[in-house]
């Protein structure tokens, strides 16, 4: 997984208290999978309707890159993202990677179009303690930064490092799909992740640091969401998450969760 460069700056309080804790969903999917569509609907449920009663879901769809050989190349796939897929398959002791996948909070898993089972393990991780993310967008000339600030974080277990990552979502996007499975059929998209990398890592004292924030020249702007999160390197658990719109924010006012 990349490593974004970081800036590190002197530590600050967080004080805000988040009305509803975040829960990161995870989606692991593919254009080439026939399965995958109902699963990607879940998704886009889950983030504009927010259906989960104390819970800001945050999403993140995650395109593998395993199905291209079948007639489809999807355009969004990574082999970074069938690698962290990988990395679940061995946390929750499955027998191998499978497609529509949906992971929340690092906790618990299931199949992707599984909307209830989706809805249960996203209210019972809204129930568990959380860390405090608070995002704000810094001045660059010609570029984007983002400070990222965590506090009181959940410890890990023992031996584990709390990772700081930072992915890069884009809503509203759209394919025309022209062989595999799915071919002649136009699928939309919700949280599609750009890219993904560290940050850094987090201890007892939180994190504080402005990151270089990735774009790509035929990236959607208006569309685009910073996800901040914190993630046991083994464990997988979720410690904290955070999200803020891109195209919404004015630099130098802080946004995203806690609100």
């Amino acid at each position: 997984m990349a490593v974004l460069p970081i800036a590190l700056i002197v530590a600050g309080p967080v004080t805000a208290a988040p009305a509803v804790t975040p829960v990161l969903v995870e989606l692991f999917t593919s254009e080439g999978c026939s399965s995958c569509p109902p699963a990607d609907a879940v998704l886009a449920h889950l983030a504009s309707a927010q259906p989960v009663a104390g819970a800001e879901v945050i999403v993140l769809s995650e395109h593998v890159d395993y199905w291209n050989h079948l007639g489809w190349r999807d355009p969004f796939s990574a082999a970074q993202f069938s690698a962290r897929q990988q990395d679940y398959a061995q946390r929750f002791a499955l027998d191998g990677p499978y497609t529509p996948q949906m992971v929340v909070d690092g906790r618990a898993q299931m199949i992707g179009s599984n909307a209830r089972a989706a809805a249960d393990a996203v209210a019972a991780a809204a129930r568990g303690g959380k860390g405090r993310v608070l995002l704000e967008p810094v001045p660059a000339d010609g570029a984007m930064r983002l400070r990222i600030r965590i506090a009181a974080l959940p410890a890990a277990e023992d031996g584990d490092v709390a990772e700081v990552l930072l992915a890069i979502t884009e809503d509203g996007l759209r394919s025309s799909v022209a062989r595999g499975e799915n071919g002649g059929r136009e699928l939309p998209h919700t949280g599609v992740v750009r890219a993904l990398g560290i940050v850094g890592s987090a201890g007892a004292d939180g994190f504080d640091a402005t990151v270089d924030v990735p774009l790509a020249a035929d990236w959607g702007p208006q569309h685009l969401r910073a996800v901040a999160f914190v993630q046991e390197r083994r464990g997988r658990r979720v410690l904290a998450a955070g999200a803020v719109d891109l195209a919404a924010q004015k630099a130098g006012a802080p946004a995203g969760v806690p609100r």
